[in-house]
């Protein structure tokens, strides 16, 4: 698993409207309203006849990560930017918040779809994860979701069992949670460019058509090409991931040849805006000036058929006008990630032409707060698994004095894991000279104050299972100096060299990251140091690693060169051991000081 992220009729036609968010807590990104003076004229002799353009409510999210209740620290809060330049922090997220939320926007919205970006499972806390993301289908399908693309985490267990969240039925191994059959999503996943190897097809339908009263919108959803670079081989045997572009134009062309005119896009790939509040106006420097990243160029390739995309993967929030082909500006949007942030966007459509009146798309992403009321059917979805879970999840594991985050290019809790690693793998074998954790991998950090009765500063095991909930292994294996090295230089360079990702490690390995640079150079040779001392490029190094990275994950591909290999329990066991034998309730454990890595910038 990963460390790092046809036509179905529509199974529900609901009636709800958006009721007016509170003041400052959205940003809209609107494309120039301007509609005919006959927008809504009647048929002959006075019979009223449907208005020739009928708003669409589409309302979407992104990356939940089977995050039900409310996700602690800062991975539950969101940043707002104010009217005078400053910003401001925001509780964020949970299920039984958005379930209101969204249910609140529909009133009075005859016309309404909501959409998601993928991810929905895989990474997941420990009530979800620990049954294999039934929970997250089941507060989905509660939810209404009419349709979401796949995601990379999606494949975290490999298409069978996302097959199985698809059509359901009990786990192969586990078997049924309770005394019901699992009946798996209501809802479409979409998954066009994933191709059987064995068939040459999609493993999922690649496309849905929604339809109301003569109005047809289509789905095409896809996951992004470099799916297999960040999920365990495991997962992805026997697949292929297609161009992302060339999917959609594809299935795009399939659509209008049906008579679908208008098309929206679920895309898990995304970008990165230049602001982290979530309400920042990213086309304030100009359409699209304000976001960098894959998505980008992604967005300028998509053919003009497609009037809406609607993005993730990194777990950014952005509401962006990006240029078609053709030079048009087209709705970009994501809602951040584990419910935070649900998007709101009204597509008008013409039923002369049954396309979307582009100048008239308006889009803002809305903040899930926890001032509203909680929805009862998710409050009781959380008791009925949260119940099962308690007997493993409420063992306390550890003691810590303070936070202990999962922020910033090196975190005080990958630096926490990396050292557990060393430490369970000197336990197999002495030799072991260093342990790299990377960042993706690192899920969420711990916080001191207590979630439940456990107490402040306890480690539970449902905590630890946040943080860490992909079952990857310890895995040991031989390197020479000069392929540590590599390994090193890899972060900043080769796939990593748009978008770096920082290896966490443990405490006797440091050295200087120079931002100032580009590639390789960032990374400053001279200034490498194992225990105090310089590697030596021609001696050999027993190094530990999770089971992801020793495959060559996350484009390590020097990782997956290693010799002598030992395997090792699951990662989250090593954490577990870390805490038990160096916290106490009277000698709790503090943060690492993150001072591994000397950054010039």
């Amino acid at each position: 698993m990963p460390a790092t992220s046809p036509s179905y009729p529509s199974r529900r036609r609901r009636t709800y409207r958006v009721l007016a968010a509170a003041a400052g807590l959205a940003t809209v990104g609107a494309l120039a309203a301007a509609l005919p003076a006959n927008a809504h004229d009647n048929g002959r002799h006075g019979h009223p006849r449907p208005a020739r353009y009928q708003d669409v409510q589409l309302l979407s999210f992104n990356d939940l990560h089977g995050n039900l209740e409310p996700p602690s620290g800062s991975s539950g809060r969101v940043t707002e930017l104010q009217a005078d330049g400053t910003t401001k922090t925001i509780d964020a997220g949970g299920v039984e918040y958005l379930a209101t939320h969204l249910r609140q926007a529909r009133k009075g919205h005859p016309y309404s779809i909501t959409a998601a970006g993928g991810d929905m499972v895989g990474a997941s806390p420990l009530i979800s994860g620990l049954f294999h993301d039934e929970p997250t289908i089941e507060a989905l399908n509660k939810l209404d979701l009419d349709v979401t693309s796949v995601g990379n985490h999606e494949f975290d267990e490999g298409a069978k069992e996302l097959a199985r969240l698809q059509n359901g039925g009990c786990h192969p191994t586990a078997g049924c949670y309770t005394d019901k059959k699992f009946k798996g999503a209501d809802f479409p996943y979409l998954a066009a460019n994933v191709i059987d190897e064995k068939t040459g097809k999609p493993i999922l339908k690649p496309y849905t058509v929604w339809k109301k009263n003569g109005v047809k919108i289509g789905f095409i959803g896809v996951t992004l090409e470099g799916t297999p670079g960040i999920v365990s081989a495991d997962g992805v045997k026997g697949l292929k991931f297609q161009d992302e572009v060339e999917t959609i134009n594809k299935y795009a062309k399939v659509l209008d040849k049906q008579g679908v005119k208008s098309i929206v896009a679920l895309i898990h790939e995304g970008g990165l805006p230049a602001s982290g509040a979530y309400n920042y106006n990213c086309d304030s420097p100009g359409a699209g000036a304000g976001i960098s990243g894959p998505i980008v160029d992604i967005a300028k390739n998509i053919t003009p058929k497609v009037d809406a995309l609607v993005t993730g993967h990194t777990h950014a929030a952005y509401v962006c006008t990006i240029p078609d082909p053709s030079g048009k500006p087209r709705m970009v949007t994501s809602a951040a990630s584990f419910g935070r942030l649900y998007t709101d966007t009204t597509l008008t459509y013409d039923r002369f032409t049954g396309d979307i009146a582009r100048t008239s798309v308006k889009s803002a992403n809305r903040v899930v707060t926890r001032d509203v009321a909680k929805a009862a059917d998710m409050t009781a979805l959380i008791s009925k698994w949260n119940t099962l879970a308690a007997p493993v999840g409420n063992r306390a594991i550890g003691y810590i004095s303070a936070d202990v985050n999962s922020t910033g290019t090196e975190s005080p809790m990958g630096d926490l894991i990396a050292d557990a690693q060393l430490a369970y793998a000197r336990e197999l074998d002495p030799k072991t000279a260093v342990a790299l954790m990377n960042p993706g991998g690192v899920r969420a950090g711990l916080t001191y104050a207590a979630k439940a009765s456990e107490g402040d500063g306890v480690v539970t095991y449902a905590e630890g299972f946040t943080v860490q909930p992909f079952a990857n292994t310890v895995n040991l294996q031989d390197f020479t100096g000069a392929q540590l090295i590599q390994v090193l230089k890899e972060q900043v360079s080769g796939s990593n060299a748009a978008a770096p990702k920082i290896l966490q490690p443990s405490a006797n390995l440091t050295y200087t990251l120079d931002l100032t640079k580009s590639g390789a150079d960032r990374v400053v040779t001279d200034s490498i140091r194992l225990n105090g001392a310089a590697i030596d490029p021609a001696a050999t190094y027993r190094v530990a690693t999770n089971s992801f990275l020793a495959g060559g994950g996350d484009g390590f591909t020097t990782l997956g060169l290693g010799t002598n290999d030992a395997v090792g329990v699951d990662d989250l066991e090593a954490l577990v051991r870390y805490l038990t034998a160096n916290s106490s309730a009277t000698a709790p454990l503090a943060p690492p000081a993150t001072n591994r890595i000397t950054i010039v910038q």
